[in-house]
């Protein structure tokens, strides 16, 4: 199999022909089959030979044999055993990728990827996208930059500012954890079986989070559990005394969660002590 570039509509139609494959929807499997797309996602990765690369859903392989021409190590995760099988014919043979048949939303990425700094690359499966990100911010701290293609809305939910209709709990969780932009926007009609919404690449860079973050993003998720209540009411369920934590916070007891930053979050998070 040719690895020299990426792979376009004809040539993703035919693998999937010949191993008797189709897109697997309930797997959100929409393939890239444009290659200016392709390429423009690696340049915007920034690895190369020394880099280690994770990607998720490798499908029929095209963003994979992109990746591994820069010459970083690859590690790619499949669920589908057609795909996987296809993966093998297309990339199976490169010196510098791995193929691992996994769940990639089951596995500890923190645990399993190894030592060294590491990139992920990927057209995240819709299905996942969301969860796979925060889980990677959250539990595998090697994973440093993340380069990403997933649903336009869930690019806008993932780095939206307080105030925003689309900030939540997803917002806080990244800015918590990364620096991150919405890179470029893409259209629809680059993907086969084309979806029923436009799609987006996120570039996030890790950060240090703070030491109270985790019982932040806890905080965050009752707020955001009970949204159009008051934090006085929202919090009742995690705080024997919201008021009183809320109070010493600096935050007022009636806002409600969409009002507060990330920061503010943490500093409730702090509030409530050791």
């Amino acid at each position: 199999m040719d690895d020299a570039g990426p792979q376009g509509r004809a040539e993703i139609k035919a693998l999937l022909a010949r191993h008797g494959a189709r897109p697997n929807q309930a797997y959100g499997q929409n393939f890239l089959v444009d290659p200016n797309t392709i390429r423009r996602i690696v340049r915007l990765a920034d690895v190369g030979a020394g880099s280690n690369v994770v990607e998720i859903g490798g499908g029929t392989g095209t963003l994979s044999r992109a990746l591994a021409a820069t010459g970083a190590r690859l590690v790619v995760y499949e669920i589908d055993a057609g795909l996987f099988e296809i993966l093998e014919d297309t990339v199976g043979h490169l010196p510098n990728a791995e193929l691992r048949h996994a769940d990639a939303s089951r596995v500890e990425l923190g645990a399993t990827l190894g030592d060294g700094r590491w990139s992920m690359v990927a057209n995240l499966p819709y299905n996942v996208g969301t969860g796979i990100v925060l889980d990677a911010l959250r539990g595998a701290p090697a994973i440093e930059r993340i380069v990403v293609m997933v649903q336009r809305e869930v690019a806008e939910r993932l780095l939206a500012p307080a105030g925003s209709p689309a900030y939540g709990l997803p917002s806080v969780t990244v800015a918590l954890h990364a620096r991150g932009r919405i890179a470029f926007g893409v259209p629809r009609s680059v993907f086969f079986p084309e979806p029923s919404v436009d799609s987006a690449v996120v570039e996030m860079d890790r950060r240090e989070p703070p030491a109270a973050s985790e019982r932040a993003i806890a905080v965050a998720a009752a707020a955001f559990g009970q949204r159009r209540k008051m934090l006085r009411r929202s919090l009742a369920g995690i705080l024997d005394d919201p008021v009183a934590v809320l109070e010493r916070a600096g935050v007022d007891a009636t806002a409600r969660p969409e009002d507060l930053t990330p920061a503010a979050f943490v500093g409730i998070a702090e509030a409530i002590g050791p």
